[in-house]
């Protein structure tokens, strides 16, 4: 019996007709695997991964695998963005056995979920030197069968392994200057002068370590480090890796130019690169980081944008290319004569020109992704390709769409409520902040709890399966702080600092370190606990910004200590591995700048304060807090600041010394100056 059709995950409901009798992650399939005395076959993947789609029709619908499966084995399977706690343990496994990872991901266990055979996709048939997955099933059976000692050594000296590893922690003293600037001199060895970004294909968009060059730029005025961050944004902005019609990022590009994307977009990358961008205009003025911070955060809301308010966390790769069969990226690709079809023979030239699409294309079948290598040269061309690209994407919409994953994941809502709060208020877009309002909402409705508890996942408004993990803590409460920053309203602060306490009490070590998952959490084999940069900020990253920003706001020095304990595995690992620890040099740099906290005050409807206000949210100092309220206010930063001479004013405060009082703008956007 199939047994997920009951579960919330779009990715468990896509094999809930399978003819594998597959089951949930539970103790109840362990037991049901040790009673048949049957290993179990943990299968973990995405709803929006394209080879995780290519397995289930190849294998997992086929009658025959399927029958095989149920058989010999009691068969798993897992979200791994339900449960990242049981793919972060069991990739670990995999990444050490066979030196790489990805998924779908094929992990062999014993009825005590201990792994003994690894892998990620197998075909059907073997292929470029893979054994076929039946091949696979053959051999793991036989060897339960018939060398079940030599099956269980391997088990028990495989969890043993990865039980008693410990991370290499040297201290809890935070990154100074010299961390700092052999992460920028590695970021600098390994850029891509002629095309953006670090290292070569597949090439993901880089977010985290964009934000610490930021900040870095604005804290010392490194030249090189904003150089990089313009290259990157740019090469990506105008690459087939960004949707040159609706906006948003594709998850990365498969080659080192930025061309050809895996299509598939997620809203943790939109949320990122969303405020990347927003941050590069605030740096720079570039009109291009600001028409794509804001595209991209239109494209949030009104693609992943669920009817309760939260966000989706994702769309396929892959959709109807209009003959019935799925292909990857069918959406999003045109071919000269599709664009003549749509805009007439003059116009589809003059769009295949301007978004470099070539007979031959660059992707399957001759279609090619749109890329645009140069903005339109005087104001004609620019009405023309605005006019080009409102028929193409009316035309679009027409097409057949890509699945979207539409459960509510906590940290990646709370990178986006970061993101549309912060763009909004850069560019009076009270909309955005709306949207970020609501979503906060149905975290604060949906996914916590009367304890201050996360729930990871939610779907059509109802609390899902799983406990949040502490990357859903600590990005919710950093979205929920950017939320206060942007509109004063004192609750948002408040319930992060609940959160905040929750990762102090349930998550923290006694030496400063941290966990994924809360001490009260399910046991694995292993408590998962990584401090590098994924995808996403890493957990440990995230709570250390997190508990910097919050400390800043409260005065509360133990938030602080905490903060700056964690950020001891930047100090170690910053100047090795800057690229997978983008978030915690992020902090590191808040941390080295102050981070400066900002008070402004004045009457709800004076627009001095207002003006004051957007100065301060506009600073480019790095990590600055920005409150804001009436004189007499009881949040911390604006107690006992008073109007100035009957005036709004701000206050600014670093490293426990505050500047004098200011009622002018500009005085106040010098105090906020750094370089």
């Amino acid at each position: 019996m199939n047994r997920l059709a009951d579960s919330q995950s779009p990715y468990l409901l896509q094999h809930a007709d399978n003819p594998v009798h597959w089951w949930h992650w539970s103790q109840a399939a362990f037991d049901e695997a040790r009673r048949r005395d049957v290993p179990v076959l943990l299968s973990v993947g995405y709803s929006s991964c394209h080879w995780c789609h290519v397995m289930a029709h190849e294998s997992f619908e086929d009658d025959e695998t399927a029958a095989y499966l149920n058989a010999h084995f009691v068969s798993v399977k897992v979200d791994r963005e339900e449960r990242p706690d049981v793919d972060a343990v069991y990739m670990e496994a995999v990444q050490a056995a066979t030196g790489q990872g990805g998924w779908p991901m094929t992990v062999f266990l014993t009825p005590g979920a201990e792994p003994f055979y690894f892998g990620t996709y197998f075909p059907p048939q073997p292929r470029h030197g893979m054994p076929s997955f039946r091949q696979v099933l053959d051999g793991v059976a036989t060897a339960w069968a018939d060398r079940r000692g030599e099956v269980a050594d391997v088990a028990k000296r495989i969890s043993g392994e990865l039980a008693g590893r410990t991370l290499k922690y040297d201290g809890p003293q935070p990154p100074g200057e010299e961390e700092m600037g052999a992460a920028l001199l590695g970021l600098t060895r390994e850029f891509d002068e002629k095309r953006g970004g670090f290292g070569g294909a597949p090439k993901f968009p880089p977010s985290m370590a964009l934000e610490f060059l930021l900040r870095h730029h604005a804290r010392t005025g490194s030249d090189g480090a904003l150089q990089m961050v313009d290259a990157t944004c740019e090469a990506m902005a105008r690459g087939g890796i960004y949707d040159q019609l609706g906006g948003g990022f594709a998850r990365y590009s498969v080659d080192a130019e930025w061309v050809v994307p895996h299509f598939e977009k997620m809203l943790y990358d939109n949320a990122l690169l969303c405020r990347v961008y927003a941050h590069l205009w605030r740096a720079t003025g570039s009109e291009l980081a600001r028409r794509v911070a804001l595209e991209t955060a239109d494209f949030i809301v009104r693609e992943l944008r669920t009817e309760q308010g939260g966000f989706a966390s994702a769309l396929d790769a892959d959709s109807d290319d209009g003959s019935g069969a799925h292909k990857e990226g069918a959406f999003f690709v045109w071919t000269p004569a599709q664009l003549a079809e749509v805009l007439g023979e003059d116009d589809g030239a003059f769009a295949a020109a301007r978004y470099a699409v070539t007979e031959g294309g660059t992707f399957e079948e001759g279609a090619s992704v749109l890329q645009l290598p140069a903005e339109a040269e005087d104001a004609g061309e620019a009405e023309r390709l605005a006019s080009v690209r409102e028929r193409l994407f009316a035309a679009r919409e027409g097409r057949p769409r890509p699945g979207r994953d539409d459960k509510v994941v906590a940290a990646w809502n709370g990178l986006a409520v970061a993101a549309l709060a912060e763009t909004g208020a850069y560019f009076d877009r009270p909309d955005l902040v709306e949207a970020a309002s609501a979503a906060a909402d149905l975290l604060l409705a949906v996914h916590t709890d009367d304890r201050g508890r996360l729930v990871r996942t939610s779907r059509d408004g109802v609390a899902g399966p799983s406990a949040g993990v502490l990357e859903d803590y600590a990005d919710v409460a950093e979205g929920l702080m950017a939320l206060y920053a942007v509109t004063g309203e004192t609750p948002w602060l408040e319930v992060s600092g609940t959160l905040l306490e929750a990762v102090l009490r349930h998550f923290t070590a006694d030496d400063g370190t941290l966990f994924d998952t809360a001490d009260d959490a399910e046991r694995l084999i292993r408590r998962p606990q990584d401090p590098t940069d994924g995808a996403t900020p890493s957990g440990w990253t995230a709570a250390a910004a997190a508990l910097l920003s919050y400390a800043a706001h409260t005065g509360e020095s133990r938030y602080r200590a905490a903060a700056e304990r964690a950020l001891g595995v930047v100090r170690a690992l910053g100047p090795r591995a800057a690229r997978f620890i983008g978030w915690g040099l992020a902090a590191g740099e808040a941390l080295l700048d102050g981070p400066r906290e900002v008070a402004v005050v004045g009457e709800a409807d004076d627009p001095a304060r207002s003006g004051l206000h957007r100065v301060a949210l506009l600073g480019t100092a790095p990590g600055a807090v920005v409150a804001v309220g009436e004189p007499g206010a009881a949040q911390p930063l604006l107690a006992d600041r008073p109007l100035v001479g009957g005036r709004a004013a701000a206050y600014v405060c670093r490293g426990f010394v505050c500047a004098a009082p200011t009622t002018d703008p500009d005085t106040l956007a010098e105090a906020l100056r750094t370089g």
